[in-house]
């Protein structure tokens, strides 16, 4: 089993800045692709950014040249850097890990954390 612990979350002025962590733990063999999504109340999921193994990034063109997402591997985490953040980036930010779970299996697992609240004032 592999858990997610997300932290950093909180309440910020527009224009301000916040670091998400997000934190696997538990049996794994590698985990390929981590991700960063977040949802507002009354609207879809939206996927913010993801980072594979290899750190190929790919971000949501709301997010462009405002967020960074990264990695570390040793320490099994994802960060999101959030700058110059908007009201409407207002949500729960929840991450997601796609792992496998053996070297023995190509099977992936798909893991989502239980989400930080980010709040932007205007």
């Amino acid at each position: 089993q592999l858990q997610l612990v997300e932290s950093g979350g909180g309440l910020v002025q527009a224009g301000g800045s916040l670091r998400l962590s997000c934190v696997a733990s538990g049996t794994m063999y590698r985990i390929n692709v981590m991700a960063w999504y977040r949802q507002a109340p009354g609207s879809q999921r939206e996927l913010v950014a993801t980072i594979t193994d290899t750190r190929s990034t790919n971000y949501a063109d709301s997010v462009k040249d405002r967020f960074t997402i990264s990695r570390d591997s040793a320490k099994k985490a994802v960060y999101l850097q959030m700058n110059s953040l908007k009201p409407e980036d207002s949500a729960v930010y929840c991450c997601k890990a796609d792992s496998r779970p053996s070297a023995y299996s190509p099977n992936i697992r798909t893991t989502w954390g239980q989400g930080t609240q980010v709040t932007v004032s205007s």
